[in-house]
């Protein structure tokens, strides 16, 4: 019975030096590791999108078997995003080569702020020591990217519907739009102008009251006053606010924006009655080396009384 059991195992032996060793067992000869270098070494935490919509990832691929393999590798990327890695690579025995993977063209502000998402990594083993792998054997890899948060606003000034008189006020509307991808709220409001005898109030208060959601407006009037005495001239008008949620975060995002206000002279309460002044005034310089009117008058009638007496006398003598 013992001789028949040691017969058996001698077969096994000669048979297991016959035929080759199956993928299975060629794993403990040729162990190998794909991995992602993650922030701070750990696993829970994303690789946060820039806020142009890039990101790079460090990963790797261990050989710590006896044979060099051959890898291709794929990669599944989230928020639309597309990415710029190698396609495969040959890894010697005993090696770890490392690479980059470059993802871009996330259009961070059509996400939420802080939203999480899962990309992969997969390599395919399609070699060993130059011969085909039949099993194509694969690991993968996962990891997340976050959406950061943006605070961004955007303010537009209005144009004025046409010049000002000096002594009256024009409206403009000022607009502030949220283009980030978080809710903000204006945090500060400045307005400055180049006139000094231009004046503007405080009507821009309520773009200070309330949140502003992603994509949303909010609208003040800033009425505009001209002295009296204002000469004719353009004044730039400036207007200029900042985020409140960024000035929060220990961040700056200031906007501004301008417009232009033609001041003209004041108009004048009776044309008439300033251009009747304007006449007599000439009338009144203009001069003359005549005779006045009254000295003339008397003399002609003076003459005209002496050729009537004539001609009667003449009458009675014929």
């Amino acid at each position: 019975m013992v001789r028949r059991i040691d017969s058996l195992l001698l077969r096994l032996f000669v048979i297991s030096l016959l035929v080759p060793l199956s993928p299975a067992m060629g794993q403990e000869l040729d162990s190998w590791e794909l991995g992602i270098m993650y922030p701070n070494e750990d696993a829970g935490n994303p690789f946060e999108v820039s806020k142009d919509g890039k990101v790079k990832v460090e990963f790797f691929v261990e050989n710590s078997g006896f044979v060099e393999i051959t890898v291709e590798f794929d990669y599944d990327i989230p928020f639309g995003g597309e990415h710029d890695g190698p396609e495969g690579d040959t890894i010697p025995a005993g090696t770890n080569e490392t690479y980059d993977l470059e993802i871009s063209g996330i259009d961070v502000f059509s996400f939420e702020a802080r939203k999480i998402e899962t990309f992969s990594i997969t390599a395919t083993i399609t070699e060993r020591q130059g011969v085909p792998d039949p099993l194509n054997t694969q690991q993968n890899e996962e990891g997340d990217l976050i959406i950061p948060t943006i605070y961004d606003l955007r303010i537009e000034v209005g144009d004025p519907i046409g010049p000002m008189n000096a002594g009256s006020d024009t409206i403009l509307r000022v607009i502030v739009t949220n283009t980030g991808n978080v809710q903000d709220k204006v945090g500060d409001v400045q307005v400055s102008d180049d006139c000094p005898l231009l004046t503007t109030d405080n009507g821009l208060d309520s773009l200070m009251v309330g949140n502003i959601a992603p994509g949303k407006k909010a609208e003040g009037d800033l009425m505009v006053s001209a002295s009296e005495s204002h000469p004719r001239r353009h004044c730039d008008i400036t207007v200029t606010v900042s985020s409140n949620g960024a000035m929060n975060t220990g961040g700056s995002v200031v906007v501004s924006d301008e417009s232009r206000v033609s001041v003209e002279p004041p108009l004048r309460e009776s044309e008439p009655e300033d251009s009747d002044g304007e006449n007599e005034g000439t009338v009144e310089s203009v001069k003359s080396n005549l005779p006045a009117p009254g000295l003339i008058s008397s003399i002609a009638s003076v003459l005209f009384g002496f050729a009537i007496g004539r001609r009667e006398k003449s009458d009675t003598i014929g």
